[in-house]
């Protein structure tokens, strides 16, 4: 989660807020935070799995229920091939998540999730959109979090799916939360997609909605259903200049034969696919470069929102201009038009201007994630 917000250069914060300064150096490491997970769903059982990177080792871990990381082994495999590292979650508890790593809090619903460690103590984690996953027919879901020398960040997100409602709260030098659907927002969301022309194939009955990328791969979501917006966009700056601003930096660019040509050092874009857009990945892949990165994000997400030829002037900020055209992300619009703040991970690069469900503190306390009411 954090390291797909590190590439963008300070693109994310340009226009709206500041970025967390860091701790500075010599500071005394933080203390464990207080994790609390409470179901207010009114459906259960639920089990909780905290699991991702030690930080100092880089090995796969799981919190335990006593608030330790202990690294994966194929040895916690049991005979039915995979690990039992839930927790049991009656109305709420809480936990002491330790400084020092980065990784998901997965909430599940009726029956416990199926992580198998493969050779290497490498974590396979659920693929809710995958129909031959074994995790497919449980209610599941996930937060992300990465808890450093600099703080605790973290985002409820649907960049793959929303199955059940998460919302959080960050206790610390702030107070501050995230996440919320409104009130009958699962509904309204499975709702508005199934009446939403080309997207009502990823909605997997009362289970799971998915993301239309994952909808392509699982030939549920056209492979060419932007490639008239992508044309566009490509014609538009054959004969207009875009200027991406990043920060204190500033690149500009236009289309030259079929590249999408930049100064500054930045690599070349060749015209995206569909897929390419949805995943804001292959050829607009952003490495944490803090050149192409932000140049790719930036366009990963005018794609997505449908703003690319509105203006030169690069990313646009104002939420009310997004999604006005008839052929772009309206995935992510759905997410966002039920949230009550407003802000989702609808897409990868949906931190793009501040508009993602993605929260920060550098003092933190206390966390709460919620299963809030289906």
């Amino acid at each position: 989660m954090i390291s797909r917000r590190s590439f963008l250069g300070g693109l994310a914060a340009a226009t709206v807020g500041a970025p967390l300064l860091a701790r500075t150096a010599g500071a005394a490491p933080l203390a464990p935070l207080s994790l609390t997970i409470a179901n207010e769903s009114g459906a259960g059982p639920l089990w909780t799995y905290v699991v991702g990177t030690d930080l100092a080792s880089g090995r796969q871990c799981r919190l335990s229920p006593d608030g330790a990381l202990v690294p994966v082994s194929e040895a916690d495999n049991g005979p039915d091939g995979y690990t039992d590292y839930a927790i049991e979650v009656s109305g709420s508890r809480t936990l002491s998540l330790p400084q020092g790593v980065s990784g998901r809090i997965y909430v599940a619903i009726g029956e416990k999730l199926k992580f198998r460690c493969n050779p290497g103590n490498a974590l396979a984690y659920p693929a809710g959109w995958v129909t031959a996953d074994p995790n497919y027919p449980v209610l599941h879901d996930c937060a992300e979090f990465t808890y450093d020398g600099a703080g605790m960040h973290c985002n409820t997100t649907m960049v793959d799916m929303l199955s059940v409602p998460l919302a959080i709260e960050l206790s610390g030098a702030h107070q501050q939360s995230t996440g919320r659907l409104r009130d009958g927002g699962r509904a309204a969301v499975f709702s508005a997609l199934a009446g939403t022309p080309g997207f009502e194939n990823l909605v997997l009955g009362d289970l799971r909605v998915i993301s239309p990328g994952h909808g392509l791969d699982a030939g549920r979501f056209a492979n060419d259903y932007l490639a008239g917006w992508i044309d566009e966009v490509w014609n538009h700056y054959r004969s207009n200049t875009m200027t991406v601003t990043a920060g204190a930096r500033t690149f500009t660019g236009s289309v030259q034969g079929e590249q999408f040509v930049f100064d500054g050092g930045v690599r070349p874009f060749a015209k995206p696919s569909t897929r390419d857009v949805l995943f804001c990945d292959g050829a607009l892949n952003a490495p944490n470069d803090g050149v192409t990165g932000p140049v790719a994000a930036t366009l990963g997400a005018g794609f997505n929102r449908g703003v690319l030829t509105d203006t030169g002037a690069q990313p646009v900020a104002d939420a009310g201009t997004y999604y006005l055209r008839s052929n772009v992300n309206h995935y992510s619009r759905i997410m966002h038009e039920n949230t009550v703040d407003g802000k989702a991970y609808g897409f990868a690069f949906d931190d793009v201007c501040e508009h993602a469900s993605y929260i920060e503190d550098p003092s933190p306390t206390s966390m709460r994630v919620t299963v809030t009411p289906f």
